[in-house]
C-alpha cells in the first residue's frame, strides 16, 4: 500500500461553490473510508486548502480518488499536489465523521534531525493521544495531525522529543472532518 497527502486548493467561491456539491462529496467519501482507502483530512478554517490523506494500492489509483470526487467534477478543487509518504504511521481508529467543524486540529510539518528516533517518537505520540497519524516523506520531511487545536501546543510537542530541526517545524489549523 502507498499513503498517500494531498494538498488540494480550493475556487476562490468555495464556500457557494460547494453547495451544490457537499452531500455527494460526503457520501463519496464516507464511501472511500469504509473501503479503507480513505485514511482522513479536511478543510482549512478558512476553505480556501484542503489536507487528504489515500491509501492506494497503485500510484495511478490516486488520478481516480482525486479527479472522480464530486468537488473537483464541480470545480470545488482547482488544484491539487500529491506527495507519497516512505513512512507512514497508520491511525489506531477510525474517528467518526464531524461536519460541523468542530473538531479542529493541527497539521505540523518539518524536518527530522534523526530519523529512527522521530519514527519513535511519532509512534510514541500516537501512543499517548497527542497525534493521530502521521509519517516522513522521501528527504526527512514529516507531516502529521496533532490532536490539538493549538498550534504553539503541537509545535512544543515536537520540539521537545529533540529529533526534529529546530525552528524548521510549522503547524497550521485543519477542520478533521473524517
Amino acid at each position: 500500500m502507498i499513503v498517500f497527502h494531498v494538498a488540494l486548493t480550493a475556487a476562490e467561491d468555495y464556500l457557494t461553490r460547494r453547495e451544490a456539491f457537499w452531500r455527494s462529496h460526503i457520501e463519496r467519501a464516507q464511501g472511500l473510508r469504509a473501503g479503507s482507502i480513505l485514511i482522513g483530512g479536511g478543510p482549512a478554517p478558512d476553505g480556501k486548502t484542503a489536507d487528504i490523506f489515500y491509501r492506494l494500492q497503485q500510484p495511478a489509483q490516486l488520478k481516480h480518488a482525486i479527479e472522480e470526487d464530486p468537488y473537483w467534477t464541480g470545480g470545488v478543487w482547482t488544484r491539487y499536489e500529491p506527495r507519497s509518504f516512505a513512512q507512514f504511521v497508520e491511525p489506531w481508529e477510525m474517528v467518526p465523521v464531524v461536519l460541523d467543524g468542530s473538531r479542529k486540529v493541527t497539521l505540523v510539518e518539518g524536518f527530522v534531525v534523526d530519523h529512527d528516533m522521530a519514527q519513535f517518537a511519532l509512534i510514541e505520540m500516537r501512543g499517548t493521544g497527542r497525534v493521530a497519524f502521521g509519517g516522513f516523506f522521501e528527504g526527512g520531511q514529516t507531516l502529521a495531525l496533532a490532536k490539538t487545536p493549538d498550534p504553539a501546543e503541537a509545535l512544543g510537542w515536537f520540539a521537545e522529543s529533540g529529533f526534529w530541526k529546530p525552528g524548521a517545524l510549522a503547524a497550521r489549523p485543519l477542520l478533521h472532518v473524517l
